[in-house]
């Protein structure tokens, strides 16, 4: 079989290590051309993202609106997911992907019991370890073109099974202001407690600095874009974060002679 080329040796040893930061990545045409729009000038990510996190510190859900209009194409009246609504998306899911996803939640969740770590004292030495779950954590979850409740049942079960009391989700809506139903639906199986629609970096935003309808948070977890990793990075202090998350895809290149559950 010949030898597909994706890099060339010299091409391998000068970028395989490195990493650019995320405030030097550039913008998609689109999205720089909707900054424009929205602030009247050019704007680099960070500063984008900085202006969108002072806006919503200082006046909350208002300023979660209007980005989520101006950047989303909807203005959400109402934040928060009523309960019925996520309760009547895990009813009405067809059974299919409904038993999928709760053999998933299932294995998810035996996984992490493994995990739970308690406390310990040793009296004779003097010390001893004090384990206690967080208050309150926040879950970002994307949206956009795909949908991805694989994200809600790797973030929010964990929580729960740590014993974190109140475990809220953000996710952008889609154009007609409503959440995908199987995002809701695994939030039903996975145990989050509230669901907003709202995405980008006002979600991250509101949920480290509180608004009138989200809540503030201990620590926000869960992948996004570009505008989330830089609002992830720029809040890291006034909140705790999981990490700044990179691309989730992989690709393997296989002939006939690979073993299958190996490239699986």
């Amino acid at each position: 079989m010949p030898t597909v080329r994706i890099y060339t040796a010299e091409e391998a040893r000068q970028t395989i290590l490195r990493r650019r930061p995320p405030a030097l990545e550039a913008l998609p045409p689109a999205a720089a051309a909707r900054i424009r729009e929205v602030f009247g000038r050019e704007l680099g990510p960070a500063e984008a993202v900085g202006r969108i996190l002072e806006a919503v510190r200082r006046e909350g859900d208002a300023a979660v609106r209007r980005f989520t209009e101006l950047l989303d194409g909807y203005r959400p009246e109402a934040l928060e997911v009523p309960a019925a609504e996520i309760r009547a998306a895990a009813e009405n899911l067809g059974p299919e992907l409904a038993q999928s996803l709760r053999l998933a939640a299932e294995r998810v969740r035996a996984f992490h019991l493994r995990q739970v770590r308690t406390g310990w004292v040793d009296f004779a030495a003097g010390l001893g370890q004090l384990v206690r779950p967080l208050d309150r954590v926040g879950v970002y979850v994307p949206g956009g073109r795909g949908r991805y409740p694989s994200t809600v049942l790797m973030t929010v079960i964990p929580a729960k099974v740590a014993g974190v009391r109140e475990v809220i989700v953000c996710t952008p809506p889609g154009p007609d202001g409503r959440v995908a139903p199987v995002v809701l639906a695994a939030c039903a199986f996975a145990g989050a407690d509230r669901v907003f629609r709202v995405g980008g970096a006002q979600a991250i935003a509101a949920m480290a600095f509180g608004t009138e309808s989200v809540p503030a948070v201990d620590k926000i977890v869960g992948p996004g874009g570009l505008f989330v990793t830089l609002a992830k990075q720029a809040l890291y202090g006034q909140v705790g974060i999981d990490l700044l998350a990179g691309p989730s895809e992989a690709l393997a290149i296989a002939d006939r002679s690979a073993d299958p559950e190996v490239c699986a």
